[in-house]
């Protein structure tokens, strides 16, 4: 039976960049993959997404070439091509995973791992022990009963991005990141998109004006958008397929060629030996401790099957802590409120800490400032003039509560807000700091210049 300091299950963001840390730390690793490295991420999700929202911006680029002067006498697209460009992104990027694995010393054990009790892992019958295993194993898209995934007309994600021909009339089901950015991609290649929302905004877990900016912009761009809406009931018999809406005016039946279920995700937590080595689980989600460790000694998890937010750059953070919490290092636990969320449409969002609503609800005295980017001269140089950058801040203590974006390129900017929050930065030591010109940041000292009764373009 081989024998390592770490055994990783999963090779996600959050597993091999904890498998990568843990060799460089000088444990003994390796980590168990059923699939392609670099998991849903890097092979289905993150990357691959943005080759396809690239190409969208692109498309939208010719469509709109005399508004720079330029004249495109022809163009078109072709659907295949741009599914083929980004199945080839996520190939480059799995096998750039594999080079990171024999860079580090790190063994890849190819195959279903399944946890055992005496910190061992069966992987397609053969069985290797650890001192340390840390379970990483993702998620995937979630099911509703009324919206069975067929992976036909009614589909997930994943099958979203790698459909054979470009439907001309699309439901999607969600206005998460999922279902937003998807929704911007197959409108921007001309495909008649239905948004369906249960809750009364789009992008639900986003700031109200965020929320607000994105339906203007969206059905500025043809997409329809129905919120307070649930599809009740679906019909596949035919050609296509037909989604009975309830809304608060009634029920509608709407008709697609597909409906993109984008409704959150599931846990991969089942048939993994959860209930073999004993292993608590609340919820769909594994409980753990700040540093990871489940109620069973030597197990860990990290990720997506744990309590906090299901995104890629969390699970990398949690898996870096646990490794070096393993080697002994002086580590923090992980502050889940200063966890920056983006999504990548057209415009983009991005947004971290407590939405105004939220900071108002908390009874907080607040400042809040606001900048537009019609009054950017870069905004408005390139041609991008939708959004704006919104900031909270304490009143009483100049603490930055909150950062909102909506516009283009605003996931590039968000670092700033995060960082200064990590920093405990003030509002006047940021409207102190110097940002260069003409440049989209610069609407984030606008903002916090706003907020304090000191704006200079407004």
């Amino acid at each position: 039976m081989s024998k390592y300091d770490i055994i990783v299950l999963g090779s996600g963001p959050g597993g091999y960049v904890t498998a990568i840390r843990a060799s460089q730390l000088g444990f003994k690793t390796a980590i168990v993959e059923k699939d392609n490295l670099g998991g849903v991420c890097l092979n289905w999700g993150c990357i691959p997404t943005k080759a396809l929202l690239k190409s969208a911006q692109v498309f939208e680029y010719l469509k709109h070439a005399g508004d720079y002067g330029l004249t495109v006498k022809e163009y078109d697209k072709d659907f295949d091509a741009v599914i083929k460009r980004s199945r080839g992104v996520a190939d480059g990027m799995s096998k750039g995973i594999d080079f990171l694995m024999k860079k580090n010393k790190i063994d890849v054990i190819k195959g279903y791992g399944k946890l055992k009790p005496g910190k061992k892992i069966d992987v397609d019958g053969t069985e290797y022990s650890a001192d340390n295993i840390i379970i990483a194993t993702g998620a995937r898209s979630r099911e509703l009963p009324s919206l069975p995934q067929d992976g036909k007309k009614v589909i997930g994600y994943r099958e979203a991005m790698s459909l054979a021909e470009q439907p001309k009339k699309m439901i999607v089901v969600g206005s998460g990141a999922i279902g937003v950015e998807f929704a911007y991609f197959y409108n921007a290649m001309g495909t008649e998109v239905t948004i369906v929302e249960f809750l009364p905004n789009v992008v639900p877990v986003e700031d109200e004006d965020v929320s607000k900016q994105l339906e203007r912009s969206f059905k500025k761009s043809g997409i329809n958008i129905m919120t307070s809406a649930e599809v009740t009931k679906v019909d596949t018999s035919g050609d296509g397929v037909k989604a009975t809406v309830k809304t608060s005016k009634g029920e509608e039946v709407l008709e697609a060629d597909i409906i993109l279920s984008a409704v959150g995700i599931k846990t991969n937590i089942e048939n993994i030996g959860l209930e073999d080595v004993g292993i608590v689980v609340d919820r769909d989600k594994i409980l753990v401790d700040k540093f990871y460790q489940t109620n069973i000694p030597g197990y860990f998890a990290i990720g997506d099957v744990t309590p906090g937010q299901a995104l890629a750059h969390v699970a990398s953070a949690e898996g870096i802590l646990c490794v070096e919490n393993l080697a002994g290092h002086q580590v923090e636990p992980l502050d889940y409120g200063n966890i920056p969320g983006c999504t990548y449409a057209s415009p983009e969002i991005a947004s971290v800490g407590l939405t105004e609503k939220q900071a108002r609800e908390k009874g907080l005295d607040i400042k809040v400032g606001k900048f537009p980017f019609s009054a950017s001269g870069k905004a408005s140089a390139s041609g991008a003039k939708d959004g704006f950058v919104k900031v909270i801040f304490d009143a009483k203590y100049g603490e930055w509560l909150g950062c909102h974006m909506i516009g283009a390129g605003v996931t590039d900017m968000i670092a700033e807000a995060v960082l200064g929050r990590k920093l405990e930065t003030t509002g006047q030591e940021v409207l102190k700091t110097v940002h260069p010109h003409p440049t989209m940041s610069e609407a984030v000292m606008e903002a916090v210049a706003a907020a304090y009764g000191e704006v200079i373009h407004l």
